[in-house]
């Protein structure tokens, strides 16, 4: 069953490039998928959602699907969930329906094969073929400087990727196996001077595939020349595969050795939270605020994953870091279709063009303002939960004789990025939608039927989770 819920988008593009049609197969399939992902969310301990093929003897490669924990059922269901926005939102240039629809399943099916993989080579190989769609989607239909943004993703995940797969290879090398539940279970095995080395190849890779500051400046400037798929899969969930690969394989594997790093990875995820947070004040554009403040919210899902690695028994830090993952993966991309919507409404995304949009498109206005809302961490959205649970992970460990720790430390001067979030969030709300209304948006369309499906997929979505985090943390906690 796995196996189907992976491969279906790959056979999906496969029958789009023979001719096809493009928006109706990748709706369809997408469809086809949200229903597997939910019946996965609710079945997914049994036996029937695991899948191993053997493909080699030597080195032993399987091609391995299964949930080894809840961890992955709520990768998954994000994913399937995005999907299904993302190609109900998109509008392909004419004559480009092939490449815009079927680069959408590629990512998905890529992404779904990722976090589905038990085994440590398909988990890198589906990671890097999503990657491929990304990097041509930007370069031919993107907007703006879209060959420097494409080239500058290239270059940057690269030889993130480059780096990342040195360190899984010494992983696997000093393990004995592929299998990553055997690499797990042989851990002790690593000495702590590999770990040390080991840790610093997996943060460096692994982090600049997340954006992890300073490896960062990717990010932003792609996810703004991105059409609107691309922006929503690839900031709302291949993004979570560098997070997915430090919880699933570099904390159990090379504790000792992320202990060595942690005042490091505090330092950077300040640089997250705080430089690109003032950075995205900064911005003019809202793909550009957008972009940069994806980036920024990565510094909090950090912050639970130093939580974990300077306590490994903290009960929190995991469903914190998981539950964040998700959260923030619906609300950027809910937030990238509605950018991509004012653009095509009013032909700009320029703060200064914007004005009074409200009067002309009051339902785009009211969905906005529940996304904003949900980036910001307003109480009752799945952002929320996520936040408070990293800020109740963080302190855990709190001793009030031995004062705070260094994880505390960074807490608190992270709570600042609370307020920076409102300050860009309402700023951009009130210069698009309030005030006197501007030459672009006078007449600008509002959201039709169609247009609204996939922004209260989402929005339902942010407020299930809002106000029953329990959906996902039941999963996350039950073992199978």
């Amino acid at each position: 069953m796995l196996a189907l819920l992976v491969f279906l988008p790959l056979a999906a593009f496969a029958a789009i490039l023979l001719g096809a049609p493009a928006r109706l197969t990748a709706i369809g399939v997408s469809a086809a998928n949200l229903a597997l992902g939910l019946a996965a969310a609710c079945t997914w301990h049994c036996s029937c959602w695991s899948l191993s093929l053997p493909v080699l003897e030597k080195p032993a490669l399987h091609l391995a699907f299964g949930f080894p924990d809840g961890m992955s059922v709520i990768m998954v269901l994000l994913t399937v969930i995005v999907t299904l926005a993302a190609v109900l939102s998109g509008q392909a240039p004419a004559g480009r329906e092939k490449l815009y629809f079927g680069s959408s399943l590629l990512i998905s099916g890529g992404a779904l094969g990722a976090f589905a993989a038990t085994d440590l080579f398909f988990f890198f190989a589906f990671h890097e073929l999503a990657l491929i769609p990304t990097f041509l989607m930007i370069g031919m239909l993107g907007r703006g400087d879209r060959r420097t943004a494409a080239w500058t993703i290239t270059i940057y995940l690269g030889l993130g990727s480059i780096i990342l797969l040195a360190g899984l290879v010494w992983l696997a090398n000093l393990t004995g196996t592929y299998d990553m539940g055997r690499m797990v279970a042989a851990a002790g095995t690593i000495d702590a001077a590999a770990q040390k080395g080991i840790a610093a190849l997996l943060l460096v890779g692994f982090g600049t595939l997340v954006s992890l500051f300073p490896f960062h400046s990717w990010a932003a400037p792609a996810y703004a020349s991105a059409p609107a798929p691309v922006a929503m899969l690839h900031a709302g969930v291949l993004k979570k595969f560098g997070l997915y690969g430090l919880l699933r394989l570099a904390i159990p594997l090379v504790p000792d050795g992320l202990q060595a790093w942690l005042t490091p990875l505090l330092v950077l995820l300040l640089g997250n939270v705080l430089w690109v947070g003032f950075v995205t004040i900064s911005q003019k554009r809202l793909d550009g605020l957008l972009g940069n403040s994806s980036v920024m919210h990565m510094g909090y899902i950090f912050l639970a994953i130093a939580a974990l690695i300077a306590f490994p028994e903290n009960p929190l830090a995991q469903p914190a870091a998981v539950l964040l993952m998700f959260a923030h993966g619906v609300s950027i991309a809910l937030l990238f279709s509605l950018a991509d919507r004012i653009e095509r409404n009013t032909g700009s995304l320029d703060l200064s063009d914007l004005g009074g949009l409200a009067r002309s498109a009051p339902k785009l206005a009211f969905i906005f303002g529940i996304a904003a809302m949900a980036s910001i961490g307003l109480p009752g959205l799945a952002n929320f939960s996520g936040e408070i649970l990293v800020f109740l992970a963080a302190f855990w460990s709190y001793n009030g004789l031995t004062g705070l720790g260094p994880v505390q430390i960074t807490c608190i001067l992270s709570l600042w990025g609370v307020v920076i979030s409102a300050v860009y969030m309402l700023r951009a709300y009130r210069n698009i939608f309030q005030g006197p209304s501007m030459k672009a948006t006078v007449s600008a369309a509002d959201l039709t039927l169609a247009e609204r499906i996939p922004a209260v997929l989402l929005v339902l979505a942010l407020l299930a989770v809002g106000l029953y985090p329990n959906l996902l943390l039941n999963i996350l906690l039950k073992h199978p």
